[in-house]
């Protein structure tokens, strides 16, 4: 039997509004870090001089990482208390945060940038599924919207900061700046944040499942930066094998890592993770792209690089709680499949760029992708936190999160794989200048298809209200 839920389903405002606070805390920092060191990384690659392949591992490493950990994280954070892992993550990602400004070299960068992706995954991986156990449904779109807002804020000011920092006081500047905001983020928690969620407490966690998916995402992740050489195709197909390994054996446990009852049951669940899942796979590696193209392509400074792709995630972070609070109104699928379409628009005018294009024409592009964002992403996470039942949110929010992360993984592993057949394993230099805006020609244009298709996810997901 597991024991009821600390506090009540439905605890004082005060308690909601200290946690809102936290978790709003915590989704800004793992955004505002990764979109941060994206502006980063032509630096980074020169200093340690690395090729634009390695140096996208700065940014992979983390997300494999934090793709590993995600629904494990979740599931224990269902069973021994959200605020507990919530609060250790903080702690790990500050702690890897500050360690990583002190790196002499790429191989310790890529490595601490896996301990910070273990950090990242508690935090954001129960930071909504905190906020879902204490707001009642009705108003679980406006609050989750805030937290959206909080995550493109993070996103908002990263290029911007990042590139201020980079400039002026170097690319380690970024690393420590995070972990200042960590420690801030780690009193809130201790100070203010009373209670404990843990509506699966008392029950087994499942370690062989947890080590099965661990071993399961590994695998397909790096597969996927390896094609088409022959050593992605075995990890592929490691991975699809360890895939039914795992479906295998939590069909065989009492209490999985991985409910897999919830997709078979839910076509809401489902669809909304699958719509999530193509969001993400046609939109992660816009930024890294962009990053080059401005700076290698129009000459900017790292800081102006910024400035300009600080267009996307500001109008993000302004309509994120009006679709939320929206999609307390209306069905989650008319307000998300909505954004996706506006999105594709996004990602085909992208898939125009060429030496002569315009920084207008880029910031119209990003103004226009950060509006489908917004309709989307609110409105799809609603759907996903109300079509379960409480002893599953932290799983939910993890395998939610986790269709984020594996979208962003392919994205990059697309964009990866494009840049290495098209360009090579070499740095971006003024003669490969053709070469790389065909490459992002090509990535562009396979995102927009990819996003059209999640378009029909989304709206296949059905009626989430009666």
């Amino acid at each position: 039997m597991t024991s009821e839920p600390r506090p009540p389903a439905l605890p004082d405002a005060s308690t909601r509004r200290a946690v809102l606070l936290a978790a709003t805390l915590g989704s800004f920092l793992t955004p505002f870090m990764g979109s941060a060191v994206n502006i980063a990384l032509p630096v980074i690659g020169r200093e340690f001089e690395a090729d634009a392949v390695l140096v996208s591992w700065v940014s992979a490493s983390y997300l494999v990482a934090a793709a590993m950990s995600l629904v494990p994280l979740g599931r224990l954070a269902d069973i021994r208390g959200r605020k507990r892992v919530f609060l250790l993550g903080v702690i790990v990602y500050t702690a890897s945060s500050g360690l990583l400004a002190a790196v002499p070299s790429i191989g310790p960068l890529i490595a601490l940038r896996v301990l910070q992706g273990v950090g990242g995954a508690m935090v954001f991986g129960t930071a909504v599924a905190i906020v879902t156990s204490v707001y009642p449904v009705g108003d679980r779109g406006r609050v989750l919207g805030v937290n959206v807002a909080a995550v493109y804020l993070g996103l908002s000011l990263g290029p911007f900061l990042g590139g201020l920092l980079t400039e002026h006081l170097g690319w380690r500047s970024i690393f420590a700046v995070n972990a200042l905001l960590g420690l801030a983020t780690t009193v809130v928690v201790i100070a203010w944040l009373r209670g404990e969620w843990a509506e699966a407490r008392g029950e087994r966690f499942d370690v062989w499942g947890a080590l099965f998916y661990g071993a399961t995402v590994l695998a397909v992740m790096l597969g996927l930066t390896r094609i088409p050489s022959p050593s992605g195709g075995w990890l592929l197909f490691a991975g699809v094998a360890g895939l039914g390994a795992l479906l295998w054996w939590e069909r065989r446990v009492d209490y999985a890592v991985l409910d897999t009852s919830l997709f078979r049951t839910s076509r809401v669940y489902l669809f909304s993770n699958l719509a999530a899942l193509a969001s993400y796979s046609a939109t992660a590696a816009v930024a890294f792209l962009l990053s080059f193209y401005l700076q290698c392509v129009h000459g900017l400074t790292p800081q102006t690089a910024g400035l300009v792709l600080v267009a996307q995630p500001v109008v993000m972070c302004a309509l994120s709680p009006f679709a939320g609070r929206l999609s307390d109104v209306l069905e989650s699928r008319t307000v998300a499949s909505a954004g996706m379409a506006v999105t594709v628009v996004s990602l085909l005018l992208f898939a125009s760029l060429d030496e002569g294009t315009g920084i207008p024409f880029v910031v119209l592009g990003l103004a226009i992708l950060g509006l489908g964002l917004a309709l989307f992403s609110s409105p799809n996470m609603n759907a996903v936190m109300s079509s379960v039942g409480k002893r599953h949110y932290g799983v939910a929010s993890a395998t939610l999160g986790t269709m984020r992360l594996v979208g962003q993984m392919l994205s990059m592993g697309v964009a990866m794989l494009v840049i290495s057949s098209i360009v090579g394993r070499v740095q971006i230099t003024p003669e490969r200048i053709p070469e790389f805006l065909r490459a992002s020609r090509v990535v562009f244009s396979v995102s927009a298809g990819v996003c059209f298709a999640g378009v029909f996810a989304s709206l296949a997901r059905g009626r989430v209200r009666p």
